[in-house]
């Protein structure tokens, strides 16, 4: 017999007014926030425009809500005047509108915006605040820095103070963990929002730090630079056994900020101090145009591979400013992208540490040239590759190929291949292009003409013999190959 039961279940437990409330006050932060999304760009009434050197672009907000939160902004905007047309919304400058606010980008501005808009912090994407190495923790690394260097220049100039008291926090953190040269953006930052308690800590670490005293000076506003030399005590002057030597040295660095290559050869003549002796590639890899950087190799034969007093190569001082042209002057010149600096990082660990993955891995728009950073770590990449390259050889020898049709056919239109896809990449990636031919070397060697008229393959220049026309032509072929073009 068979007996059936019955169960009774509870009814779920209601939900308490403060429950209810919390539910409701946290859509209506969702909601809030969705709207500095660029979808919701139309629904502002005016936009906070960023500086061309961030990225451009503006994003829109709502005077009403930053009026009522904030009282920069309501007393900002009360004094704007009025639109010079009906329906036409208000544009301020973020340049302008805050110090330091060139140096803002979106990544940070929204989430800022966002407190002010929801009350909540909202995270930062996660490829805005992470490098390109791959062996990173990502913890101190300079996206990571920078995120919360340009939230503090936010969050303080718009006077939202908790929001400061906490990035300040943060940035401690970073002056104890950071690499010695990751500390000045964070001096910057601790200098514009007189962060004293922040400078003070930021001027103790460098002072005891390896970074060059002519590096500090120039990067660095004159009364910070005076109290680090304090605490140093001048070591400078105390190895200083010559100052005549000394002021030749002055007038070489002096000559290259105002871009005078020739003035920098008479003052070496003159003087038996060299390139080397004023560590004058290093200076000049990291201030000077490339063009000068260029001309200034040419004039003595300096130590591209000479490390400062930091423990840095000209090549490293050039990773850290991001720049290709100067980078590939320097790989041409033979600087050696392995050589590490005292804390083990080679010229690519250095690039891919300072750039963020979300500057490297975006989408591009149709026919837009890849970021400088992006370029940095293709050149050393490809001359690490260029180190070990071997080129898939055809089976044959030089006059087996000459003897067999087929075979120089197929030899031939592999080499068409490759010229059109390079003339494709400098019409449409003109600065890729240009440097990754240099880096390979192929504008030494003689373009093939036969990329432009097919009965051309098989003529043969009575000024050289069968033997070199193919050497030539298996040169162009080796170095385009090696420019990676059919990757472009």
């Amino acid at each position: 017999m068979e007996v059936s039961t019955i169960s009774f279940s509870s009814p779920p437990p209601r939900a308490t007014p403060a429950d209810l409330e919390a539910v409701g006050l946290r859509r209506l932060s969702d909601n809030l926030q969705r709207l500095l999304d660029p979808a919701f760009l139309n629904c502002s009434d005016a936009e906070i425009a960023l500086a061309a050197a961030r990225g451009g672009g503006a994003v829109g907000v709502h005077r009403c809500i930053l009026a009522a939160r904030s009282a920069f902004f309501l007393d900002h905007l009360a004094s704007l005047p009025a639109p010079a047309a009906a329906g036409e919304r208000p544009r301020l400058e973020l340049a302008d509108l805050v110090p330091g606010g060139r140096h803002i980008g979106r990544d940070a501005l929204v989430p800022v915006l966002g407190y002010l808009y929801t009350g909540r912090l909202k995270p930062p994407a996660q490829d805005a605040t992470v490098c390109m190495d791959d062996a990173c923790g990502h913890g101190t690394c300079r996206p990571a820095i920078d995120f919360v260097v340009e939230s503090m220049y936010a969050a303080s100039g718009f006077q939202i103070s908790e929001l400061a008291s906490l990035f300040q926090r943060r940035l401690s953190d970073f002056v104890c963990e950071a690499l010695d040269e990751d500390v000045v953006p964070i001096i910057h930052v601790a200098s514009t929002c007189d962060l004293q308690d922040l400078l003070n800590l930021c001027i103790q670490r460098v002072a005891v730090s390896a970074l060059d005293s002519r590096y500090l000076d120039k990067e660095l506003p004159a009364d910070i630079y005076n109290k680090i030399k304090e605490i140093r005590r001048q070591p400078e002057n105390a190895i200083i056994l010559d100052p005549e030597h000394d002021k030749r040295v002055r007038n070489i660095l002096k000559a290259l900020d105002s871009d005078d290559v020739d003035l920098v050869g008479l003052l070496l003549k003159e003087s038996t101090v060299t390139l080397d002796d004023a560590f004058a590639i290093h200076y000049a890899a990291a201030y000077c145009e490339p063009k000068v950087f260029a001309e200034l190799l040419k004039l003595d034969s300096a130590n591209v591979n000479l490390k400062n007093s930091g423990g840095y190569t000209p090549l490293h001082i050039a990773c850290m400013r991001r720049e290709p042209d100067i980078i590939l002057s320097l790989v041409e010149r033979g600087a050696c992208v392995l050589e590490r600096t005292l804390d083990g990082r080679d010229a690519l660990t250095i690039c891919k540490r300072l750039t963020r993955e979300k500057d490297c891995n975006r989408k591009l728009d149709k026919y837009e040239e890849k970021s400088k950073a992006y370029l940095c770590i293709d050149i050393l990449e490809q001359e690490l590759k260029r180190k070990s390259f071997v080129l898939d050889p055809i089976s044959i020898s030089i006059e087996e190929s000459i003897a067999t049709p087929l075979l120089v056919d197929n030899f031939h239109m592999r080499l068409i291949n490759l010229e059109n896809r390079v003339a494709f990449a400098r019409i449409f990636f003109p600065s890729e292009a240009k440097l990754v031919m240099r880096i390979a070397q192929a504008d030494s060697t003689q373009e093939f003409a036969g990329i432009t008229n097919f009965s051309r393959l098989k003529e043969v220049d009575l000024n050289e013999t069968p033997t070199m026309q193919n050497r030539r032509l298996r040169e162009r072929l080796d170095a385009l190959t090696k420019t990676g073009m059919p990757c472009l």
